[in-house]
């Protein structure tokens, strides 16, 4: 799942321009939320669980939720061995945009 995990991440800055960055990750970040998402054989998503709620700013789990929804779907996944799900950190910054941590090399 480690190219849908991938192709996802790119799904979701590509569908949520004004709510990303791609630079440097700053050392202090606002907010960590951290979701699963699983994913039906189409790519459509079937359910998010939240991993880690963030302690601070917790309105950007919303946040993170809508912009997974937003990039949905992932592709055709059926081919791919179950479980059809993977993980993503949102790194949030005091802007309230956030990286996928997936993208943060």
């Amino acid at each position: 799942m480690s190219e849908v995990r991938l192709q996802a991440a790119h799904r979701l800055v590509a569908s949520n321009p004004g709510g990303t960055y791609l630079g440097t990750v700053p050392d202090v970040l606002l907010a960590i939320p951290v979701l699963e998402v699983e994913l039906h054989g189409d790519g459509s998503i079937r359910r998010i669980n939240v991993l880690r709620r963030p302690g601070q700013a917790p309105e950007t789990l919303q946040m993170a939720i809508d912009a997974m929804r937003r990039a949905a779907p992932f592709g055709d996944v059926s081919r791919l061995p179950r479980p059809w799900k993977f993980s993503e950190t949102f790194l949030f910054n005091d802007e309230r945009k956030f990286k996928p941590r997936t993208l943060d090399n």
